[in-house]
């Protein structure tokens, strides 16, 4: 089972739109944060620790993890999906961007195939 978090700014629309999309997938376990103050869900050394992949919506939510985790983050795949704050949780069409870059991302690097 690949473990992955997918992170956001305030786990509100995108991280957790993706977790939902994922977590009955085949060989995918999933979770979602934010790397604000506010966030719902707000990224800890825990759940980094718990991932294998994380999967980050912006660069500046990989910067973050990258400069407040390096210990946790040192044998884990770490991507950035370039998905912006334009759509709110669920919408259909952050819902289809979202399929599209993370499938062709598990496709590219192996992850979670049925």
């Amino acid at each position: 089972m690949t473990k992955i978090l997918f992170v956001c700014t305030a786990n509100m629309d995108r991280s957790p739109t993706a977790e939902l999309l994922y977590k009955d997938h085949s060989g995918l376990e999933t979770k979602s944060a934010g790397i604000a103050f506010y966030a719902n869900a707000p990224v800890s050394a825990e759940l980094v620790e718990w991932a294998d992949v994380i999967l980050c919506m912006e660069d500046r939510h990989q910067a973050y993890i990258e400069r407040f985790y390096p210990d946790q983050i040192a044998h884990k795949k770490i991507d950035t999906l370039d998905i912006e704050d334009d759509y709110g949780f669920m919408h259909s069409q952050l819902k289809n961007i979202i399929k599209t870059r993370v499938d062709a991302w598990l496709r590219e690097n192996g992850f979670g195939q049925k």
